[in-house]
């Protein structure tokens, strides 16, 4: 586990919002019509403040972003009753297995239990990695995907 890096709110360090940004964009948005980079750098920004939802952290390595969690209303418009989600974990391909997502999931954890949330949802294709994290399953959708409940703590 690399213990060499730092979370922070990305409205801390705005520096990295067009690269965190382009990061979910080419993970899940690229192929959707209407989506740009610049949409979700928009989005991004609307975790502005440290105290309501939406929240975005990243993890920093030397100053440098190598992953991301969000925060969010809702990921999953087929489910508005659904609320909040634990959304875009994402790490970057050369700093997985260092431990770094399963910080930032209890990061992201930690915050949603200081706002009062006591469990959040998230839609998967990994179930095993969130299992290890607290996650049960809430709604298995697919062969290969589901959605997972985890509590915060509160």
């Amino acid at each position: 586990m690399d213990t060499n890096f730092e979370i922070r709110h990305l409205c801390d360090c705005p520096e990295h919002l067009e690269t965190v940004a382009r990061w979910i964009y080419e993970e899940w948005w690229s192929d959707k019509p209407g989506h740009t980079v610049q949409t979700m750098a928009s989005r991004l920004g609307e975790a502005s403040y440290r105290n309501a939802v939406p929240i975005s952290l990243v993890a920093l390595l030397a100053g440098n972003p190598v992953g991301t969690v969000n925060l969010v209303a809702n990921d999953n418009e087929k489910r508005p009753e659904l609320t909040p989600w634990l959304a875009a974990l994402l790490v970057m391909p050369e700093h997985r297995g260092r431990g770094v997502g399963s910080v930032l999931v209890r990061a992201l954890l930690k915050e949603a239990a200081r706002l009062g949330v006591r469990q959040l949802y998230l839609g998967t294709d990994i179930p095993e990695y969130y299992a290890k994290l607290g996650a049960a399953m809430y709604h298995e959708v697919s062969d290969d995907y589901c959605i997972m409940v985890i509590k915060t703590g509160v």
